[in-house]
């Protein structure tokens, strides 16, 4: 039998870091599937194995979304000079009032996977939130890459501010205890911490492989922070030992988290490349009991 034929394509951390390159950085499609071609030695393995970098809609949903567990709502809220959208999912039958928890998505936009992760804290008894921060623009595209095309269009501080707004939305929502935290996964997980620089009202902060805030911002924190960091992402990581330093001489409340051989984006469990369920499962209980510590 022919090996070749039967036989995933091995991924190498090179192809990964290609990948990066693609999604947050300077490489656009067509530069980083020559790079890939260059890196797996011929495009019909480049072709198979760029699926197992991107992340897969078909595998978003590990809470379905009829679930009877969970009311799930589309809502829309006033943004800062428009109209904000987003996702909200909720226990169907809670005993009281719910804490609150902002998802803010990564830099593809309000997508199955979000939606999913939004369920998952709602089964863990939060009322939880996923804005669309593409909404300025007309939400989030089916196109990911018309969507990352979009990301370079925001005005970030419109952006944080949408932020704010919907931080205040969500903690007035009936059935909330006005409790709101927020967690975030890479271009949300900087988000994450440029609203804890913003908002003296956000009550915790969960920032998955997330850019830091500049030092000099890091005073204005007042929600307690739960950072996650992939071992393998230098991009990020060059970042880490200044934003520790400065909440250390600020006395701000924290906890970092650096997960040894892993990617960035190894809790997106759409991306088979990048996923690591250990690492994964064990970064969730950590956020689950520390937003539940901060918002009860």
């Amino acid at each position: 039998m022919d090996r070749s034929v039967t036989d995933k394509p091995a991924v190498t951390q090179a192809m990964i870091d290609a990948y990066d390159e693609y999604t947050h950085l300077t490489l656009d499609r067509r530069g980083f599937m020559e790079k890939l071609t260059r890196l797996a030695g011929s495009g019909v393995a480049a072709a198979a194995i760029a699926p197992m970098l991107a992340a897969s809609k078909a595998e978003a949903a590990i809470t379905p979304e009829n679930d009877e567990r969970l009311v799930i709502e589309t809502l829309r809220w006033p943004g800062e000079g428009g109209e904000m959208q987003g996702y909200l999912a909720a226990p169907a039958k809670a005993a009281g009032p719910l804490p609150g928890v902002l998802v803010i998505h990564e830099n593809r936009g309000l997508n199955p996977h979000i939606q999913d992760v939004t369920r998952r804290l709602a089964l863990e008894g939060f009322m939880a939130l996923a804005p669309d921060f593409l909404s300025p623009q007309g939400g989030t595209p089916e196109n990911e890459d018309q969507a990352r095309e979009m990301f370079s269009k925001l005005d970030m501080v419109v952006t944080v501010k949408n932020g704010e707004r919907s931080r205040a939305f969500l903690a007035a929502r009936k059935g909330g205890n006005g409790k709101v935290g927020a967690v975030g996964f890479c271009w949300g997980g900087g988000l994450v911490n440029r609203l804890a620089v913003a908002s003296p009202e956000l009550m915790a902060g969960v920032a998955y492989y997330g850019a830091q805030p500049p030092a000099d911002q890091v005073p204005a924190i007042k929600a307690p922070l739960m950072l996650h960091y992939a071992g393998l992402d230098e991009r990020i990581n060059a970042g880490i030992d200044a934003y520790r330093n400065a909440l250390q001489a600020n006395g701000k409340r924290f906890e970092i988290f650096v997960y040894d051989g892993v990617n960035h984006a190894f809790n997106n469990d759409t991306s088979a490349a990048r996923y690591n369920k250990a690492a994964a499962d064990l970064a969730w209980s950590r956020t689950v009991a520390f937003l539940k510590n901060n918002l009860g």
